[in-house]
């Protein structure tokens, strides 16, 4: 069985503007403003300019590259290792800065952390203080209860045990009555 639904669909109809072809939708009516014709006529003379002047450094270098290369084919022996070398040198310039500026940043965090320790740790000082005399007052106590329970513990042994002896004598009819072992 098939779950036919019906939806309603709104139809909204929205004003289209009719298109104007060219470039009167570009401008205004009116024309150019003079500001858009000073940039055109200095625009395009500069740009043309900055384009040639790239295209012939391009040329000049691609000439340059096939008037090099038989040069760099001969003294690869000499540039590759030259090459390898000043990567080297670079590189050993930028690690030295890198960790100059490692360096830096770390005595500045240190000499803040003095600073800061300097005004902070007379009052951590006071509060672990006061933190160490409760845990020792704490301790204390937590003994003292622990030898009174044993000593409790100790007091109601011995009653138990009197009584006993005490009841074991009443019943044998003997006042002394010990284990003895015979070996």
């Amino acid at each position: 069985m098939a779950d036919v639904r019906t939806h309603s669909h709104q139809l909204q109809v929205h004003p289209q503007r009719q298109h104007e072809g060219g470039i009167k939708v570009l401008y205004p009516q009116s024309g150019p403003s003079s500001t858009q014709v000073l940039a055109v006529f200095v625009g395009v003379p500069v740009g043309g300019t900055l384009l040639t002047i790239a295209g012939l450094t391009l040329a000049g270098s691609v000439i340059g590259l096939m008037l090099a290369f038989p040069l760099f084919l001969i003294f690869s022996p000499v540039i590759v290792p030259a090459a390898f070398v000043i990567g080297l040198a670079m590189t050993g310039f930028l690690a030295s800065g890198a960790i100059g500026l490692t360096g830096l940043s770390s005595m500045s965090w240190v000499l803040n952390y003095i600073r800061w320790a300097g005004e902070h740790i007379p009052e951590e000082l006071e509060e672990a203080k006061q933190r160490l005399a409760d845990m020792a007052e704490y301790v204390g106590q937590r003994t003292k209860d622990a030898g009174q329970t044993i000593e409790d513990k100790a007091h109601d042994v011995r009653e138990t045990k009197t009584f006993d002896v005490r009841d074991r004598d009443t019943t044998k009819g003997t006042h002394n009555v010990r284990d003895t072992k015979t070996t």
